[in-house]
């Protein structure tokens, strides 16, 4: 009885009870089986996503607000209403003193221009930077380095340009690190060059020179195209944009209900809304892989009270012929167990397959969908357990049924 589970004669009889009932506990196992597959898929597709997008905005400082100047839309101070906002470098400062929260603060400008490289030419952005951008948006350099600040105090004439841009101006293979290229007719030094990735706050790609340069050489004296705002983690990024754009109205003279005097682009509401999206794609993914489960197990419940019935007369034999209802019950629960084990082993394997499949279709290279979809050891340990031990509690109902049978009563039963 200790070793009940080793018994050979245990396992013919469930052997042969699965045997009788083919179809039946086919259909039982695929429903168990199609629930623990469907955990397994959808949480390794909601991993994909998760790292997907943690793939994009992994070097992003994500608790930021971009802004820049319009045009006022009410008159306030003698000013009159259309008055052009510009923000000055003056802006940033004292945003970055004034305002509590205030992490990092990034002035940039932009324009587009002709650039040539021997008899290749391109019509690129050229963006006015400080090294700080490295920090907030992470640059993935191929070759070289990004701007430094001897570049900003020397007015150096140097650039760092994409990848989008190398292939533009370069010829597959040539090294761009060294090089000079013109821009309106002035030599650049190329310093770096790095990989395109997911660009926030301003278009992707182009090529960025030392922000001193810049204002240089497109007389931009002290105006700022935009603003990168970083709030420390601590803080609510949509209370630091109010608090930010509430100052610059009182710096530029402008009517404290003017709602289009400065436009903003808040991406750290923006990534809490992913975010929120991947966190509920999780729940609802449990909840159905979870609520499938306990169908499957539910099925596996049915089956063997419908098997216990059609043994009833088999059941009461063995009880008159001396088998306690503990043997009885054992060999039900066991059934159980097996059934839910197996199922579960078969949807675990068939379901690291197809994420297998999803990673070599869509998992693959810059443009892939679901990034290496994958599921924690630990989590399908956890279901499986889960699995197991609920097929285990299903099983004692139709094992409660088969020992309360009265052998009398079941050797009547036609």
């Amino acid at each position: 009885m200790k070793f009940f589970i080793f018994d050979r004669d245990t396992w013919q009889e469930i052997y042969g009870s699965i045997r009788k009932n083919k179809l039946r506990t086919g259909i039982t196992i695929l429903g168990v089986m199609w629930g623990i597959f469907l955990l397994v898929v959808l949480l390794g597709a909601a991993r994909g996503l998760e790292n997907n997008f943690n793939k994009l905005f992994g070097d992003f400082a994500t608790n930021s607000v971009f802004i820049w100047g319009q045009n006022t839309s009410k008159p306030f101070k003698g000013f009159q209403e259309g008055k052009r906002l510009r923000l000055k470098m003056s802006d940033a400062e004292n945003i970055r003193n004034e305002i509590k929260g205030i992490e990092f603060v990034v002035p940039r400008n932009q324009t587009q221009s002709q650039v040539v490289n021997n008899f290749k030419s391109a019509n690129v952005g050229i963006f006015g930077d400080f090294p700080l951008l490295d920090k907030v948006q992470k640059k993935n350099l191929v070759y070289g380095r990004f701007i430094n600040q001897n570049d900003i105090d020397l007015k150096r004439k140097v650039c760092v340009i994409s990848d989008d841009t190398y292939l533009e101006l370069f010829d597959k293979g040539e090294q761009a690190v060294g090089a000079y290229i013109k821009i309106n007719n002035i030599n650049y030094k190329v310093v770096g060059h790095y990989k395109d990735k997911m660009q926030m706050g301003g278009p992707g790609g182009g090529i960025h020179i030392p922000f001193t340069t810049f204002q240089q050489l497109y007389n931009q004296g002290d105006n700022i195209g935009w603003l990168m705002v970083t709030g420390k983690p601590e803080f609510d990024i949509t209370q630091l944009e109010a608090d930010t754009k509430l100052l610059l109205k009182n710096l530029h003279n402008v009517h404290p209900e003017d709602d289009r005097a400065f436009g903003s682009f808040n991406l750290g509401n923006e990534f809490k809304k992913i975010t929120g999206f991947l966190t509920g794609m999780q729940f609802l993914t449990w909840f159905v892989g979870i609520a499938t489960l306990i169908a499957g197990v539910f099925a596996i419940g049915n089956i063997l009270l419908i098997t216990v019935k059609e043994r009833t007369k088999e059941i009461g034999i063995r009880r008159a012929l001396g088998a306690k209802p503990g043997e009885i019950r054992k060999q039900i629960v066991l059934e159980s167990i097996f059934l839910s084990t197996l199922a579960g082993s078969l949807g675990i394997i068939l379901g690291g397959i197809v994420l297998m499949l999803i990673d070599h279709f869509v998992g693959k290279g810059e443009d892939a969908i679901l990034a290496n979809p994958t599921v924690n050891i630990p989590v399908v340990l956890i279901a499986y357990g889960s699995l197991v031990v609920l097929g285990t509690l299903i099983g004692l109902i139709p094992a409660q049924v088969a020992v309360s049978i009265k052998p009398i009563e079941a050797l009547r039963t036609e």
